[in-house]
């Protein structure tokens, strides 16, 4: 389970491709990992709307001077070439390339003077692991450009949404109302992530309060690494949403209202993952006191039977002594006796019988020894 958790830490550690030190600001260099870059347009107004899928720089450009709001949707970030075209079409800053294609970026917002930059990330569970995507978000004037590792799907919820009739906020909205559509989609994203963590979380305390086996300590620490990563994680965002939400020229009022609310998904979010990693780091507090209740009773069993047998013992060693009968009559004259067998052995059950009686009466043994286990064991959850 360790070497599993160190390739996981590994694979993670290189998904997030780093130039070399010393490296030229506004490089921007392909990570080998990632998919063919394919884009998306999607051209909006208030009464109609039009998609071109794996579309052409040329159809962006068409898609520019025919509609008034236009969504360019990149997915994929292995073709830095036509990464770099795009950016020329829409005068984006080497800087901002750069932070769309190394995916290592933490969630911010950076203002330009046409456009705003806004870098974020998703949480997902694939196969049982925690997995981060890097979503960037420009807005500008009349258009909106979203970059992702990979398809996701995490989008398309607000797809569906411009897709729906005229009544759609979406679609009779501004720019800047589509960008926080997607970004409170992005948000949103964690709850089903949370609710699996919060499952497994229950399942782990059924487990180490029944068998604390000591593979519980490894998914118990990964889980807790987790959920540090997903503080750290929200803490950034809300930092950067909180820009958002203040003054800024690039959101109008209406809009930041909502913002606000999105803002206030992330608090929740945050109180949430803080309550799980304290149950998480509970967890380990009851897996060692259930690992000591459970030696102690088995402690407790051992020694109960050792001083069973310890009179047991003494009686049969005691009549195991080989003295003469003949040198003397004091010499166990019960050996003599018709019934000297039948009564060590009577004697050997009574003794067993009377400490098993003792013991059972004490509380040690039985329904007894059960409902003391169960106290310690709620008293350790407690």
């Amino acid at each position: 389970m360790n070497s599993k958790l160190n390739r996981i830490r590994k694979k993670l550690f290189h998904s997030r491709h780093r130039h070399a030190p010393g490296t030229a600001p506004g490089t921007m260099v392909a990570h080998p990992g990632f998919p063919d870059t394919a884009i998306h347009l999607l051209g909006i107004t208030a009464e109609n709307r039009k998609e071109q899928a794996n579309a052409t720089l040329d159809q962006v450009k068409d898609f520019l001077t025919e509609w008034p709001v236009v969504w360019i949707s990149v997915v994929g970030l292995g073709n830095v070439d036509l990464i770099s075209k795009l950016g020329e079409i829409f005068t984006l800053h080497p800087l901002t390339l750069e932070d769309i294609v190394n995916v290592h970026q933490r969630p911010k917002i950076e203002e330009y003077d046409n456009y705003l930059f806004i870098t974020t990330r998703l949480a997902q569970l694939k196969n049982g692991d925690l997995d981060l995507e890097q979503i960037g978000l420009i807005l500008g004037r009349g258009f909106i450009l979203s970059f992702e590792e990979r398809a996701t799907g995490c989008l398309d919820p607000v797809r569906d949404r411009i897709r729906k009739p005229l009544s759609n906020r979406v679609r009779l909205s501004s720019p800047d109302y589509l960008v926080y559509a997607m970004l409170d989609t992005i948000v949103d994203a964690i709850f089903p992530v949370l609710e699996k963590y919060s499952d497994q979380l229950d399942r782990l305390e059924e487990d180490v309060l029944s068998n604390p086996a000591p593979s519980l300590v490894n998914q118990i620490h990964r889980l807790k690494h987790d959920l540090i990563l997903l503080i750290r994680l929200f803490w950034q965002q809300r930092e950067s949403l909180n820009q958002l939400v203040k003054e800024n020229e690039k959101f109008s009022n209406d809009t930041r209202v909502f913002l606000r609310d999105c803002h206030d998904h992330i608090f929740q979010i945050i109180d949430i993952l803080e309550t799980f990693r304290e149950r998480a780091s509970g967890l380990t507090d009851i897996y060692l006191s259930s690992l000591s209740n459970r030696m102690n009773e088995i402690i407790k069993v051992l020694t109960m039977i050792a001083t069973i047998f310890m009179p047991l013992g003494f009686v049969a060693g005691l009549y195991g002594m080989n003295f003469d009968r003949g040198a003397s009559p004091l010499n166990m004259p019960e050996l003599g006796w018709y019934f000297g067998y039948p009564f060590a052995l009577g004697l050997m059950v009574a003794i067993a019988l009377g400490l098993i009686l003792f013991f059972r009466r004490k509380g040690w043994l039985g329904d007894s020894l059960a409902r003391n286990s169960r106290q310690d064991s709620v008293s350790a959850e407690a």
